[in-house]
């Protein structure tokens, strides 16, 4: 048998956010993979080494948690106004699935930095010193997301003073501003309902087989996430990974409220759809303020924060918190009887600190009642970002066999 070499192509890792990914412009991708399909679908899983019956991801880029099976595909804008389109793909780990149905919002940090160093923005619009605005097409979910960038010496600044929880390093500090973060309908179709909530309430009594009745809020803003209280689930809410992680019971009845909660938004026709939409909708569970101690032992003071927040990523507990369900996190506080609203101790807000199993992080949204409904025309926050490899991924020849 003849054995042909290693294809080479060229590839970034990047940390964004509490995630890093393997990414690359959609012109340096084999011709096949440049579209949609099982051929795109195959590279991207030889890339970062799925399936992995191992779970370790050892033949491969990727780190083995749902915060490190990530490719990014970054090509030209396909609407006005914008600089890059930014395709996001969640790589399962054990199975040969590549889910497209959102966007991860860590990552979305280190697209413009990307789009920057990678040419996409004109020269004239990068300051020596100072901060560049890339506004970035989300193709996943149809939405912009605005980057400012910082500048130093006329490149990306990468080191910085500015400490992310869950990430183990300070760098530069970069805003990420998500414009009308509800009703996504991209090429990932994150949505099939319309409207922020598509149940149209703003709480729910979900029935869960298994679990019973729960009260839910169900929300699709950055991300579609079901919200449940946590004392409704026999938690605190300022659990760490363990508690839930090692906890075969808990791991399936928050797959039972996932796939319940994702029948009622219409994003599943049968429960058995469930299982190849992993990435959305999330779930998360939600407690007023309380004292705990994060994963990295720094302690989180009650008084220093709004709510706790834990959230379920690709079936797990997420280590810190996903920045798409920040985003609906801001959504939903910002807006009166939501859960999450309610954990905060009620009333108008447009921004809210939350605990989560790696510290705290600041959220913010403004919300609008606007025709009967509820509109958030943009939610903030902030992230970093950094380059920790440049150069070429190997892949083996043999990656698309089978996938045409």
């Amino acid at each position: 048998m003849a054995f042909r070499p290693q294809q080479r192509i060229p590839a970034t890792y990047m940390r964004g956010g509490t995630s890093k990914g393997v990414f690359f412009r959609l012109d340096h991708l084999p011709e096949a993979a440049r579209v949609p399909g099982p051929v795109r679908d195959a590279l991207l899983l030889r890339v970062i080494g799925s399936p992995d019956p191992y779970g370790k991801h050892t033949d491969g880029m990727g780190g083995a948690t749902s915060s490190t099976s990530k490719c990014v595909i970054i090509g030209p804008p396909s609407k006005p106004d914008h600089d890059v389109d930014y395709l996001y793909g969640q790589i399962s780990i054990d199975s040969a699935f590549v889910d497209w149905s959102g966007n991860c919002g860590n990552l979305s940090s280190a697209v413009g930095p990307f789009a920057i160093a990678g040419g996409f923005i004109a020269p004239e619009r990068i300051p020596q010193d100072g901060v560049c605005t890339v506004r970035i097409w989300q193709k996943n979910i149809g939405k912009t997301i605005v980057a400012h960038v910082p500048i130093a010496n006329g490149e990306v600044q990468e080191d910085g003073d500015f400490e992310l929880d869950g990430v183990t390093f300070p760098s530069a500090e970069i805003a990420l501003e998500f414009i009308d973060p509800s009703d996504e309908a991209g090429e990932g179709e994150a949505s099939a309902s319309k409207g922020m909530f598509p149940t149209g309430n703003v709480v729910d009594t979900l029935d869960v087989p298994g679990v019973g009745a729960l009260q839910a809020t169900m929300i699709s803003a950055g991300i579609p996430t079901v919200f449940v209280r946590a004392t409704d689930v026999g938690l605190t809410g300022t659990e760490l990974q363990p508690a839930i992680n090692e906890s075969p019971q808990r791991l399936a009845m928050f797959e039972a409220i996932r796939t319940a909660g994702a029948l009622r938004m219409g994003l599943i026709n049968t429960p058995e759809e469930a299982a190849k939409r992993q990435h959305t909708p999330k779930v998360a569970f939600v407690a007023p303020p309380a004292d705990y101690v994060a994963s990295s032992g720094k302690p989180v003071n009650a008084a220093n924060i709004d709510l706790v927040v834990r959230a379920l990523s690709m079936g797990k507990l997420h280590h810190a918190m996903m920045g798409t369900a920040s985003v609906a996190i801001a959504t939903a506080a910002a807006i009166p009887c939501t859960l999450v609203n309610e954990a905060a101790g009620g009333g108008a807000r447009e921004a809210v600190n939350f605990g989560h199993p790696s510290g705290t992080m600041r959220v913010g949204a403004a919300a609008e009642f606007v025709d009967g409904q509820w509109i958030v025309r943009r939610a903030r926050m902030s992230r970093s970002a950094r380059v920790l490899m440049d150069g070429h991924v190997c892949v083996p020849s043999s990656w698309s066999e089978g996938a045409r």
